[in-house]
């Protein structure tokens, strides 16, 4: 499989980064193996995932992605050189624990590499801008993990196009590492966030670009089609607000050009994904065999022209509508 090189981090990965966030989750440790397996032996190479994964489960206390990353990792030595491992630090992980400071991100990262149980986090992000640590203080900490030979790159992640400027000019004015990596919300249904000023810097400074949410929570599958489809996953009510004329009419375009192709409709809207200015992967998850399987034929799939300005013109509303990059 083609690695693409991820800015000027020196990595190079695969076109499609595993979402870790269902580990522990809606994948528990066995099943997560099985994918994990499966991803690495299908050709891919990077696995994305975050401390406060998955805080956000009743009886968790986050960490428990990273937990089963690391125990896959030394259950599975001869797979591990083949891996990149990309987590963030910076969400709120309770009782004060968040945010961008010095002295946050060194217990973070510790705590990290302990449950990840590697010596170096290949990438290493803020999950989410800080407004109150300067961004030299961030950078400054990151600066001291990447000498330490603990972290190999940085990057950010919810940043606007603004905070990623503004953090690349203190990295150039105190000499500091830069931001290499972007990691935007960013998918057929949430274009606005990324299209315009933040895609506009990232492309200009060569900054890598892995998305997020790139299946919108699974909508872009083409499984929820009404209200009646929400309560099939954890992830329905976060669904519910792409059900309106306009997600209906990007799932019409996703099934047309999905027939033309022998294709799915979530494999048609990674691939849209990866013809886009300035993406280097989506990020996207997998919980059974079957969907993991997707992911390798949507990395295979090459749009036309002719495809790409179908879905985008079904999807153009939205981004009309709010111009620019919002934080």
């Amino acid at each position: 499989m083609e690695l693409r090189p991820l800015g000027s981090t020196g990595l190079r990965i695969a076109p499609i980064v595993f979402g870790g966030n269902v580990f522990g989750w809606t994948a528990d440790e066995s099943r997560s193996f099985e994918l994990l397996d499966a991803f690495v032996d299908a050709g891919f190479n990077a696995i994305d995932t975050a401390d406060v994964y998955s805080r956000w489960v009743a009886g968790h206390a986050g960490g428990e992605s990273e937990t089963i990353i690391g125990r896959w990792l030394k259950a599975r030595p001869s797979r591990h050189d083949r891996v990149l491992v990309f987590t963030k630090c910076g969400a709120d992980m309770g009782e004060g624990r968040k945010g961008l400071s010095a002295r946050w991100i060194e217990q973070a990262a510790e705590a990290s590499l302990k449950r990840l149980q590697v010596d170096t986090i290949d990438l290493y992000q803020s999950h989410w801008p800080d407004p109150a640590t300067p961004h030299e203080e961030t950078l400054r900490a990151f600066e001291r993990l990447v000498q330490s030979g603990k972290v190999r790159a940085i990057g950010c992640s919810n940043f606007d196009a603004a905070q990623v400027r503004a953090a690349l000019d203190a990295a150039r004015a105190h000499g500091l590492p830069r931001y290499a990596t972007l990691q935007p919300e960013y998918n057929l249904v949430e274009r606005a966030k990324f299209e315009g000023p933040l895609r506009d810097v990232a492309v200009a400074e060569g900054i890598g670009v892995i998305t997020y949410y790139s299946l919108a929570s699974g909508f872009l599958t083409g499984k929820y089609r009404s209200k009646d489809d929400l309560g099939r996953s954890p992830r329905g009510r976060g669904i519910a607000k792409y059900l309106d004329a306009r997600g209906l009419r990007i799932l019409d375009a996703l099934d047309a050009v999905a027939q033309r192709h022998g294709a799915r409709p979530g494999e048609v809207a990674l691939a849209w994904l990866l013809a886009q200015p300035g993406v280097t992967a989506p990020i996207a998850s997998a919980t059974s065999l079957e969907q993991l399987q997707g992911l390798v034929r949507a990395a295979k799939l090459s749009l036309t022209a002719q495809d790409v300005r179908e879905l985008d013109a079904a999807s153009a509303d939205r981004a009309e509508a709010r111009p620019g990059n919002p934080a």
